[in-house]
């Protein structure tokens, strides 16, 4: 090619991928034998939809030079990098390192943004933003579920994802067009998903300035949704308020047992 030391390595920088990965290469996928620019495209291309463990990957294909070789970061025939970035134990290559790739020993994946941003939370299973450093709820394996608008699998998603106040994961743009859909509790344990304190006091108003029949005034029982306690209010047709948080996020249920005739 003309080219040594450094400039070789950094050939092709760029000029080579799909649409999820630039890279200098592609990989034989062990499962079907079949050649992929990688394992998104072999999932998206499987009529029986099968999918591709990415460490299983053996044989990749320079896209530069064309030789199939074992997984390597340097191609062992023409001597570019096949990815700027790349991991050994994923089997990943990447030419935009600005995305801050790093592996994770105990996702067992390959993350990006950072890993100065990122903390692993044991309980979660997952890698969360420094800012939630002991300011999230803990759910069990978390991430490993599939997002409860697209049902998309969460743990490895190429979608940024957020985690709502009760600690249930979802991917960032299924819960803004939720939210733009005036849908704001989770989709799992019915929580809030945002502090709805001011949406509360315009309910305080409504209610204050509708007055209810006669025959409407009786009390009923509610659960709260957002802190799961049970309260004893009079019904309205507006809404019920929780007597112990103050949210309206509330809804009926028989009365407890103690408090049956």
């Amino acid at each position: 090619m003309g080219f040594s030391g450094e400039s070789r390595l950094h050939f092709g920088k760029m000029d080579y991928g799909c649409k999820h990965y630039r890279r200098r290469c592609k990989i034989r996928a062990p499962c079907c034998n079949g050649i992929f620019h990688c394992r998104h495209c072999h999932n998206e291309s499987t009529s029986d939809r099968h999918e591709l463990c990415r460490q299983d990957v053996k044989k990749v294909i320079c896209l530069v030079c064309d030789a199939e070789q074992p997984v390597a970061k340097v191609c062992a025939n023409c001597g570019v990098n096949m990815g700027e970035y790349f991991c050994e134990v994923c089997k990943f290559y990447d030419d935009e390192t600005d995305k801050g790739q790093y592996h994770c020993d105990e996702c067992g994946i390959c993350r990006v943004g950072g890993r100065e941003n990122f903390f692993h939370c044991k309980k979660c299973g997952s890698c969360y933003s420094v800012a939630l450093l002991d300011k999230h709820s803990c759910v069990e394996n978390s991430m490993r579920h599939h997002c409860p608008i697209c049902y998309e699998y969460l743990f490895d998603s190429l979608q940024e994802t957020s985690v709502l106040i009760c600690g249930h994961t979802i991917h960032k743009e299924c819960l803004r067009e939720m939210v733009d859909h005036s849908q704001y509790t989770c989709p799992i344990c019915s929580k809030s998903v945002c502090d709805m304190s001011t949406h509360w006091r315009k309910l305080d108003d409504e209610i204050e300035a509708t007055v209810m029949p006669s025959d409407y005034r009786y009390k009923v029982w509610i659960l709260c949704n957002d802190c799961n306690d049970n309260s004893e209010v009079f019904f309205h047709i507006v809404g019920h308020k929780c007597n112990n948080c103050h949210s309206y996020n509330t809804r009926t249920i028989a009365p407890p047992p103690e408090h049956r005739h």
